[in-house]
Protein backbone atom coordinates (compact mmCIF):
# COMPACT_ATOMS: atom_id res chain seq x y z
CA UNK A 1 0.00 0.00 0.00
CA UNK A 2 2.85 2.45 0.50
CA UNK A 3 4.26 1.42 -2.68
CA UNK A 4 0.83 3.13 -4.27
CA UNK A 5 0.81 6.29 -2.33
CA UNK A 6 4.67 6.73 -3.47
CA UNK A 7 3.79 6.62 -6.59
CA UNK A 8 0.76 8.12 -6.61
CA UNK A 9 2.27 11.52 -4.59
CA UNK A 10 4.99 11.38 -6.49
CA UNK A 11 7.07 10.87 -3.46
CA UNK A 12 9.53 7.88 -4.83
CA UNK A 13 11.11 9.62 -7.59
CA UNK A 14 12.13 12.71 -4.98
CA UNK A 15 13.77 9.38 -2.88
CA UNK A 16 15.44 8.01 -6.20
CA UNK A 17 16.43 11.11 -6.89
CA UNK A 18 18.09 11.68 -3.63
CA UNK A 19 19.13 14.64 -2.17
CA UNK A 20 20.69 16.43 -5.37
CA UNK A 21 17.16 16.96 -6.20
CA UNK A 22 15.82 18.60 -3.37
CA UNK A 23 18.84 21.17 -3.74
CA UNK A 24 20.73 18.90 -0.60
CA UNK A 25 23.85 17.18 -0.75
CA UNK A 26 25.51 14.92 -3.46
CA UNK A 27 24.16 13.01 -6.60
CA UNK A 28 21.14 10.24 -7.04
CA UNK A 29 21.07 7.05 -5.18
CA UNK A 30 22.11 4.03 -6.77
CA UNK A 31 19.39 2.10 -6.70
CA UNK A 32 16.37 1.16 -8.74
CA UNK A 33 12.85 -0.37 -8.61
CA UNK A 34 12.92 -4.20 -8.87
CA UNK A 35 10.97 -7.02 -7.49
CA UNK A 36 10.96 -8.30 -3.88
CA UNK A 37 12.67 -11.84 -4.78
CA UNK A 38 15.71 -9.60 -6.76
CA UNK A 39 16.21 -7.50 -3.47
CA UNK A 40 13.53 -4.72 -4.90
CA UNK A 41 10.58 -3.31 -2.93
CA UNK A 42 8.15 -5.44 -2.98
CA UNK A 43 4.71 -4.69 -4.61
CA UNK A 44 1.01 -4.89 -3.12
CA UNK A 45 0.62 -8.90 -4.00
CA UNK A 46 3.90 -9.55 -2.51
CA UNK A 47 3.39 -8.06 0.79
CA UNK A 48 -0.46 -8.77 1.34
CA UNK A 49 -1.40 -10.54 4.15
CA UNK A 50 -4.38 -11.51 6.09
CA UNK A 51 -7.35 -10.75 4.68
CA UNK A 52 -5.88 -8.10 2.21
CA UNK A 53 -4.09 -11.07 0.93
CA UNK A 54 -7.80 -12.92 0.40
CA UNK A 55 -9.18 -10.20 -1.37
CA UNK A 56 -6.46 -9.64 -4.17
CA UNK A 57 -6.21 -13.43 -4.64
CA UNK A 58 -10.29 -13.29 -5.15
CA UNK A 59 -9.92 -10.78 -7.81
CA UNK A 60 -7.55 -12.31 -9.27
CA UNK A 61 -9.97 -15.08 -10.04
CA UNK A 62 -12.34 -13.14 -10.98
CA UNK A 63 -14.76 -13.06 -8.39
CA UNK A 64 -16.55 -9.69 -6.40
CA UNK A 65 -15.53 -10.35 -3.21
CA UNK A 66 -17.34 -7.31 -1.58
CA UNK A 67 -19.27 -6.26 -4.35
CA UNK A 68 -16.75 -3.60 -6.20
CA UNK A 69 -17.86 -4.03 -9.23
CA UNK A 70 -21.17 -2.85 -10.51
CA UNK A 71 -24.90 -4.86 -10.27
CA UNK A 72 -25.56 -6.74 -13.68
CA UNK A 73 -28.55 -5.69 -15.62
CA UNK A 74 -31.80 -6.62 -14.55
CA UNK A 75 -34.98 -5.35 -15.18
CA UNK A 76 -36.73 -5.59 -12.04
CA UNK A 77 -40.16 -7.67 -12.89
CA UNK A 78 -40.98 -10.64 -11.31
CA UNK A 79 -39.22 -13.08 -13.11
CA UNK A 80 -35.62 -11.01 -13.32
CA UNK A 81 -35.89 -8.95 -9.88
CA UNK A 82 -32.97 -7.06 -8.89
CA UNK A 83 -30.87 -9.38 -6.65
CA UNK A 84 -29.34 -7.57 -3.08
CA UNK A 85 -26.60 -9.71 -1.86
CA UNK A 86 -26.31 -9.62 1.63
CA UNK A 87 -23.75 -11.84 4.25
CA UNK A 88 -27.27 -11.81 6.70
CA UNK A 89 -31.09 -13.36 6.47
CA UNK A 90 -32.27 -9.78 6.06
CA UNK A 91 -31.23 -6.23 4.84
CA UNK A 92 -32.87 -3.18 4.49
CA UNK A 93 -33.24 -1.72 0.61
CA UNK A 94 -34.02 1.63 -0.36
CA UNK A 95 -36.02 2.54 -4.04
CA UNK A 96 -35.66 5.75 -5.28
CA UNK A 97 -38.66 4.90 -8.17
CA UNK A 98 -38.31 8.18 -10.09
CA UNK A 99 -34.50 10.03 -11.23
CA UNK A 100 -36.32 13.16 -9.58
CA UNK A 101 -37.69 11.52 -6.52
CA UNK A 102 -37.72 13.67 -2.96
CA UNK A 103 -38.53 10.13 -1.08
CA UNK A 104 -37.03 7.19 -1.12
CA UNK A 105 -39.19 4.14 -0.04
CA UNK A 106 -37.08 1.13 2.54
CA UNK A 107 -38.12 -2.00 2.59
CA UNK A 108 -36.89 -4.80 4.25
CA UNK A 109 -36.07 -8.42 2.55
CA UNK A 110 -35.55 -11.56 3.83
CA UNK A 111 -33.69 -14.57 2.58
CA UNK A 112 -35.90 -16.67 0.40
CA UNK A 113 -38.73 -13.86 -0.11
CA UNK A 114 -38.93 -11.11 -2.99
CA UNK A 115 -40.76 -7.78 -2.30
CA UNK A 116 -42.32 -5.65 -4.52
CA UNK A 117 -41.58 -1.68 -4.17
CA UNK A 118 -44.95 -0.09 -3.46
CA UNK A 119 -44.50 3.21 -5.87
CA UNK A 120 -42.83 1.86 -8.92
CA UNK A 121 -43.26 -2.24 -8.61
CA UNK A 122 -39.75 -2.90 -8.90
CA UNK A 123 -38.61 -6.27 -7.57
CA UNK A 124 -35.83 -7.22 -5.60
CA UNK A 125 -34.52 -10.68 -4.12
CA UNK A 126 -32.02 -11.27 -1.46
CA UNK A 127 -28.97 -13.71 -2.37
CA UNK A 128 -26.32 -14.97 0.12
CA UNK A 129 -23.48 -13.97 -0.05
CA UNK A 130 -20.13 -15.86 0.44
CA UNK A 131 -17.15 -13.95 2.02
CA UNK A 132 -13.77 -14.53 1.23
Amino acid sequence: MASRLFRVCGALRAVRAGPAALGRGPGPLMGSCRPATSGGMPTDEEQATGMEKKVLDALKKGTDPYCLYPPKACQGTKDDPHLVPSVSSARLVGCICEEDATEIYYMWLHKGKMERCPSCGTHFKLVPLEMP
